[in-house]
This record gives structure tokens, sequence and C-alpha cells, in this order.
């Protein structure tokens, strides 16, 4: 075997042994074009790489109550922000906005800006701006 033929194996058994990374497009899974709101209250906070998601209980565009899964940048990336794993608890009530999924059965919606009214806690909130 030569040095060139045994290259192209380890390159080649190396290449299938690494697991593969496949990412979403954000423009395939959310409406960029739209925004929406909630308010509701916080079930669950998952801080992870490579999104992190909150999952929010609040009212529907017909008012029925739906459990949302916001979806956030990863753990990385918020911890840069100040964002911890500990930052936001079940039960906080949260304002949201964001790009909303282009299938509005799905109830996901991709974080533009989160805020806590109670302590006035937010991301990608200006100090002193209010989420509308």
């Amino acid at each position: 075997m030569t040095r060139t033929t045994l290259a192209v194996l380890v390159i080649a058994l190396v290449a299938s042994a690494t697991p593969g990374r496949a990412h979403h497009s954000f423009a395939a899974t959310y409406d960029e074009t739209r925004t929406v709101k909630i308010e509701g209250r916080l079930v669950q906070f998952l801080f992870r790489n490579p999104h992190s998601f909150v999952h929010v209980m609040a009212p529907d565009e017909n008012g029925q109550e739906q459990r949302w899964a916001v979806e956030w940048g990863g753990a990385g990336q918020l911890a840069g922000q100040g964002v911890t794993r500990e930052s936001l608890k079940p039960g906080d009530i949260v304002v949201v906005t964001g790009n909303p999924a282009r299938n509005a059965a799905e109830h996901r919606i991709r974080m533009a800006t989160l805020r806590r009214p109670s302590d006035g806690f937010g991301w990608g909130v200006k100090p002193g701006e209010t989420v509308d």
C-alpha cells in the first residue's frame, strides 16, 4: 500500500467517525418578515448548546393557552452576554418578542427580546427601553 493510499484511507476513516452537525436555516423555520409578542409564565429554561430554549405558557392569537417553544442563543453566547442557567426560573412572568414559526400550529418563536417585568431583567432590550 502506498503512502498516498494509506493517507486517503486514514482521512476517510477519521471523517466517517466524526459526528455530523446539521444546522437548520432560521429563514426556513421562522417567518423573519413578522414579529409576534407573547406574555406568560415561564415553565422551562433549557440553557444549552447549540441553542437554548425557554418554554412559556401564554395565549395564542385566539386567546387559547399554549406552550410556546422560544429558541434563543447557545449557552456560550448567552453566558458572554451575562445570562446564566440561573437567570430565569419557572414561574417567572416574561414578555418575549420574536419571529414566529412559519407553521403557526408549532407555537415556536425565534427570540428577539425578552423582558421580566418584575425586576426589569432583559435580553435584546436596551436599558430603559420597553418591549411593545
